[in-house]
């Protein structure tokens, strides 16, 4: 079997502060900045990697999602507990001092972990966690 990760989905609720993290303090290119009903989607993703891509959408666009859904949503977005990524860098604490110049939330240095990885934390502007592993 040949799969791999295309399409990611994290949620945002302002536009311009998730193109800011993404494109300006990561590097991300912008793909697609689609607009319906008074809400966005975009899609970005790192440069080099055309076939992955990460849509960051407005939280509980579902149709079939109710208010109450909506709300514990929403809470839990608040809180960084909705939603995460894990990203790789063979720098982790290059990547983390250019972060950080660059403005971005930490939640954690680079650390080394008992399970193994030796990681560093930021949190985007809806509250995501996204963590940067070292690849060794």
């Amino acid at each position: 079997m040949d799969i791999t990760i295309h399409t990611t989905f994290l949620p945002h609720h302002d536009a311009d502060a998730s193109l800011a993290f993404y494109r300006d303090i990561l590097g991300f290119e912008v793909r697609k900045d689609v607009g319906y009903g008074g809400l966005h989607w975009i899609t970005v993703g790192p440069v080099d990697q055309p076939g992955t891509c990460i849509v960051l959408e407005p939280p509980a666009a579902d149709p079939g999602i109710t208010d109450d859904e909506r709300r514990t949503l929403t809470e839990m977005m608040a809180k960084g507990t909705y939603a995460r990524l894990v990203l790789a860098t063979a720098d982790l604490d290059g990547t983390f001092e250019q972060l950080v110049a660059k403005g971005a939330e930490v939640v954690q240095e680079p650390t080394d972990q008992p399970y193994g990885v030796r990681d560093c934390a930021f949190r985007d502007p809806a509250g995501n966690l996204i963590r940067i592993n070292e690849v060794r």
